[in-house]
């Protein structure tokens, strides 16, 4: 039945001069998501709107769910088209969707007109009047409501007819890749995926990095970590995961420094090993799931003494969200099942009985000095034997 989707976006239609390029990376991400989808498509842009036109014979259900993890769109609405735009072609035609979508149900309408071509013979209000009454006419348990109405049926007129009524939400946000790149790092707890996918949702295109630490962790751990990249590449497109080999490191740190500082210090390393891997993969910034107060480590003084490490900014979408708001974003973008998986991270391994929850930045700086024998060799070993994986 529907032969084309009309797409909506929001925050994009409030940009100035360089509107255009929000429009096409739009535009660009539609197309590259269509290719995976059954069926041929062809995407246009016109007067300020996104069209999809469909070519052959494809999967609905598949096309909708793959265009609402598409950043940018706020909705997509399935249109039908008629071919001919003369007016009793077009009232046909428009008759003839309202009887399939909706049959004999009594609801109120409005008809909205959309004129692309000047030149029709009808204006705008004219359309909607004359349209109005056609469908009341021949529909007598609708009602028309031009101010509450239930349903809003709109007509545009340009080359073809262009009938629909349904609003299906999309993702919302700006299209991936138009607000630079971010290292994300990536556990496989509850809230990173979720930072990745909101900082995503504003346009940044993610690279990630996990920290394994063999034999203290298992394959199965690296594989769940592996599943959640996934998960999020759905809304942000490619991820490159980039494994680092943390044992030795923690295993130095463990041994040499206080154990209610480990947390803090292993971050401080976690974190310096981040910049390194976004430097070196042109990302501007550090993403993390971080959310005040949740563990030991993410206390005001703790964050203080990680992000001392740091030149690059660090981003914190999760920073003031509560525990159970952070779970409903992931069970509504699929990661929390796997994230709840009970296979040990890094970061839960080596966790003191009693961290330090007000660490001084000066203290953990003292502490740091014995490691200096190895530690540089150690971070460069690991550093050197990073495994990268593509997720698409």
């Amino acid at each position: 039945m529907y032969k084309a989707f009309l797409i909506k976006y929001a925050e994009i239609g409030i940009k100035g001069k360089n509107r255009y390029v929000f429009e096409n990376a739009l535009r660009d991400q539609i197309k590259k998501a269509l290719e995976e989808v059954e069926g041929t498509f062809n995407v246009t842009k016109e007067q300020g709107r996104i069209y999809i036109e469909v070519l052959s014979d494809y999967d609905y259900d598949e096309t909708i769910d793959r265009l609402t993890k598409i950043f940018g769109i706020t909705a997509i609405c399935p249109v039908v088209l008629i071919e001919d735009t003369e007016w009793d072609s077009l009232t046909a035609g428009v008759e003839n969707y309202v009887r399939k979508v909706y049959g004999d149900k009594a609801f109120t309408f409005k008809i909205e007109a959309k004129r692309g071509d000047k030149n029709y013979p009808l204006t705008s209000p004219q359309i909607c009047i004359e349209m109005g009454a056609h469908i009341v006419d021949k529909f007598p348990n609708m009602t028309v409501d031009i101010h509450n109405p239930e349903v809003r049926i709109t007509v545009e007129v340009r080359n073809k007819g262009y009938v629909y009524s349904e609003n299906i939400p999309g993702a919302n946000g700006m299209p991936v890749g138009t607000n630079g790149k971010a290292m994300l790092l990536l556990s496989g707890g509850i809230d990173s995926p979720v930072a990745g996918y909101m900082i995503a949702k504003r346009g940044v295109k993610l690279d990630a990095v996990y920290f394994n630490a063999p034999p203290y962790t298992s394959e199965r751990a690296k594989q769940k970590v592996i599943d959640l990249a996934k998960q999020v590449a759905k809304y942000s497109g490619k991820i490159d995961l980039h494994i680092v080999n943390f044992t030795d490191i923690q295993m130095y740190i463990y041994e040499k420094c206080p154990h209610e500082e480990l947390t803090i210090i292993m971050r401080r390393y976690m974190m310096k090993i981040a910049e390194y891997l976004a430097g070196k993969n042109v990302c501007q910034s550090l993403v993390t799931g971080e959310s005040i107060g949740q563990v030991a480590s993410q206390t005001m003084q703790s964050l203080v003494c990680t992000n001392a490490v740091c030149t690059l900014p660090v981003f914190r979408p999760l920073i003031g969200f509560d525990k159970q708001e952070i779970i409903d974003i992931s069970q509504k973008i699929g990661t929390f099942e796997t994230s709840i998986l009970p296979y040990e991270d890094c970061c839960t391994i080596f966790v003191a009985k009693h961290p330090v929850t007000k660490p001084i930045l000066s203290m953990i700086e003292k502490s740091e000095l014995k490691l200096a024998e190895d530690i540089d060799r150690l971070m460069e070993e690991a550093i050197n034997s990073v495994e990268t994986i593509v997720i698409d």
